[in-house]
């Protein structure tokens, strides 16, 4: 169990650093009540993400795992396998992008009262058919013999690992006020320029570690 923990958060780290969620995020850094609205942004993702997981995981994806006619270790060890190698070809596709990625405009979202809820709630619904590592994780603990608790306990540590850098953003402000604004628009152009190297660098470690504990398993 503590190594399927390990892997969920990783993974929830590794795809954290996504500019359809922080860069609105930023950018809500510059309306009114900045602090309220990247709360209600960063809600608004989380709950649709939890949620779709949470369904995904009592409810289909559970039957589809029982039938498959092979011992749980095994299947879980295939998944980690399919798991690791989708990572990595994600990575490779956005590096193959990065330049053309990397040109485009951060999204943005209206600063207006409860737009930012709607916002985040949104940009998770639209971007969940393409979620791979979210359905990657899903796999894993659908595999594994955690119970239905733990495993609604594992998906809310992805999704908090995921709105991690959106959290920080909120701290940030907290903490620092005004004083933050200098800080947060240079993450803004760091973000711009370097995210599909950043993003694609995590997911190649993550998906490499997948890759070697499902083969060891395999092998055992």
């Amino acid at each position: 169990m503590s190594r399927l923990v390990l892997a969920v958060i990783s993974v929830g780290l590794a795809d954290s650093l996504n500019p359809t969620t922080v860069g609105p995020a930023l950018y809500l850094t510059t309306v009114p009540r900045r602090i309220l609205r990247v709360a209600e942004f960063t809600l608004g993702f989380f709950v649709v993400n939890f949620v779709a997981g949470v369904v995904l995981t009592v409810g289909p994806g559970r039957l589809l795992i029982d039938l498959v006619p092979h011992p749980k270790g095994t299947v879980r060890a295939v998944l980690e396998l399919a798991a690791g190698v989708a990572l990595v070809a994600c990575a490779a596709a956005l590096l193959l992008r990065r330049r053309s990625l990397a040109r485009r405009e951060l999204p943005m979202r209206s600063g207006r009262s409860g737009s930012a809820l709607v916002a985040g709630a949104s940009i998770a619904a639209v971007e969940l058919p393409t979620a791979v590592p979210y359905f990657a994780v899903i796999a894993a603990i659908v595999a594994s013999s955690a119970t239905v608790v733990q495993e609604i306990g594992l998906l809310a540590l992805f999704n908090i690992a995921f709105v991690a850098p959106l959290l920080a953003i909120i701290v940030v402000l907290l903490v620092a006020g005004d004083r933050a604004d200098a800080a947060l628009r240079r993450g803004g152009e760091w973000l711009q320029r370097t995210w599909p190297v950043v993003l694609a660098g995590l997911l190649l470690t993550v998906g490499s570690a997948l890759i070697v504990l499902g083969g060891i398993e395999l092998l055992e």
